[in-house]
């Protein structure tokens, strides 16, 4: 039986949900160069590959985070699979804006947080960890107890998985970079060639400069 990481990973690439340019390099709205895109929200329009991401999120959530009491998507890429988990889990839903409404009560959660309630957060993808974690605080600050985030796939990029370390927040995803090179590889999607090139970039995206690139 084929790996669900790999699974995903196929799926992902299969819709261009993932892109890979190694020669072509995006740009990301963060100004890094980047060999890869990804766009999950584009899994919403193909009902094979939203309810799977849908049944492997609230598989994760029941086998690991049993307790939790309201599932909170992170806005706005994770807001429609976390009400998508929040309903087969028969769960109360709320989502964490990125920046507090700037209107009316000026609301940074919408929905209702009880003191005490423990919250599992849905995102959509984890690159840095750093609007994830803003998430969670936000959920912390109104009161809840975060037992946990899952997301649908992660960059695996060691800043995040040392950031998740420090605030003591544990991430569990249905996929990540790993298998996705792998599946892109399978499926002839890339070049053997282009590995050390994506290897490169994730080790320090930041910094990645693509072959043939220069920096004025």
């Amino acid at each position: 039986m084929k790996q669900i990481d790999l699974l995903l990973a196929e799926k992902l690439l299969r819709i261009s949900a993932i892109k890979l340019q190694p020669t072509l390099p995006f740009v990301w709205a963060s100004g890094w160069n980047s060999p890869i895109y990804t766009d999950n929200r584009r899994t919403l329009s193909y009902p094979d590959v939203r309810n799977f991401i849908k049944v492997q999120l609230s598989r994760i959530i029941m086998e690991n985070f049993g307790d939790a009491e309201v599932v909170a998507g992170v806005a706005t890429g994770a807001i429609a699979q976390g009400a998508l988990v929040a309903d087969t889990l028969n769960l109360p839903f709320v989502y964490v804006r990125s920046t507090p409404k700037d209107h009316g009560l000026e609301n940074l959660i919408e929905g209702n947080i009880k003191p005490g309630q423990k919250v599992v957060i849905v995102e959509d993808l984890v690159s840095t960890g750093k609007s994830s974690l803003k998430a969670a605080q936000a959920v912390k600050d109104a009161g809840g107890e975060v037992v946990g985030m899952v997301a649908i796939f992660t960059y695996e990029f060691p800043v995040a998985t040392q950031a998740f370390e420090d605030a003591g927040v544990k991430l569990l995803t249905i996929s990540n970079y790993t298998a996705m090179i792998q599946a892109a590889v399978k499926t002839n999607y890339i070049k053997e060639s282009d590995i050390e090139t994506l290897h490169q970039w994730r080790e320090d995206p930041e910094h990645w400069v693509p072959a043939g690139m220069t920096i004025d």
